[in-house]
């Protein structure tokens, strides 16, 4: 692994990265293959105490991919969004408090967007209490089913929108916040991502919605119970910040959501996204 030094936090997902100077980060291709590389074998990558600025969080991250900026104008850099639940910060912070859910980035993009391949997270401030970051390996959850759950999954497919996953926040919306959610177009996947690696894993979260051509109920019973057995505590990774800290994490692979924390809470965490190149098929 050349620099780094890779040590498993879990079992099924999670390492810790150190003896790695910042500057190395942002220095060259060579490291940035080795962290796709570890984050293929691990899901999430923790950089403790490494206190990279955002300039250079941006730098490190163009040697994973191509960098989203779709969501630039919220943060003086280019590439950086905060997440933070200060709307003086983030005018759009009343859709983050779906991230309290379990969900994979990118299911219900604006057009066809293919989810984004990975997610750099630094820490500017934490919660007093709570606000950890949770993650739990969705490679895992498909690996875990029987013979007989990979054969009956294998051709279902489910719908996702983002009226599903902020119904969990918001149950009773208004009927303009309601029409401003169904403005996003729904997305079909397929329950089992089959990726250009041969690897299987669980399309699942919070906005997931419905599985096409079973009974509403039993559907949605199926996907909160393959929820409930890929996130039980022993296969999930619980990430306490301090301030510096970094986490980046497959986000083909790996479920992630936010502990629940105080909404007056000085949290926040800077985002840097790398787009991905594979849709789910």
């Amino acid at each position: 692994m050349g620099l780094l030094t890779i040590t498993k936090l879990s079992e099924s997902v999670g390492a810790e990265v150190s003896g790695l100077d910042p500057a190395h980060l942002v220095g060259g291709d060579t490291v940035g293959k080795a962290i796709l590389d570890a984050l293929e074998d691990n899901g999430v990558l923790v950089f403790r105490g490494l206190h990279l600025d955002p300039e250079a969080q941006v730098a490190f991250c163009r040697h994973l991919g191509e960098i989203d900026h779709s969501s630039d104008g919220h943060h003086p850099v280019a590439g950086i969004y905060p997440i933070t639940l200060d709307k003086s910060k983030n005018s759009s912070a009343d859709y983050l408090k779906a991230t309290f859910d379990w969900h994979i980035d990118g299911c219900t993009p604006t057009g066809n967007e293919v989810p984004q391949k990975a997610t750099a997270l630094s820490a500017v401030q934490v919660a007093e209490s709570g606000g950890e970051t949770e993650f739990a390996n969705s490679y895992a959850a498909y690996d875990d089913l029987s013979d007989e759950e990979k054969q009956r999954f294998a051709t279902l497919r489910v719908v996702h929108s983002l009226e599903a996953s902020q119904r969990r926040v918001t149950p009773d919306p208004t009927p303009e916040v309601l029409a401003r959610w169904r403005s996003r177009r729904t997305h079909e996947h397929p329950l089992v991502w089959t990726h250009a690696t041969g690897r299987k894993s669980l399309v699942l979260g919070a906005s997931a919605d419905y599985v096409v051509g079973m009974d509403l109920a039993a559907g949605r019973a199926l996907l909160d119970d393959l929820l409930q057995r890929a996130t039980v505590p022993d296969k999930v990774y619980s990430h306490s910040w301090s301030v510096g800290d970094m986490v980046i994490w497959d986000n083909r692979g790996v479920l992630h959501r936010a502990a629940p924390y105080d909404p007056n809470s000085a949290r926040e965490m800077l985002r840097t996204t790398v787009l991905g190149d594979e849709p789910i098929k």
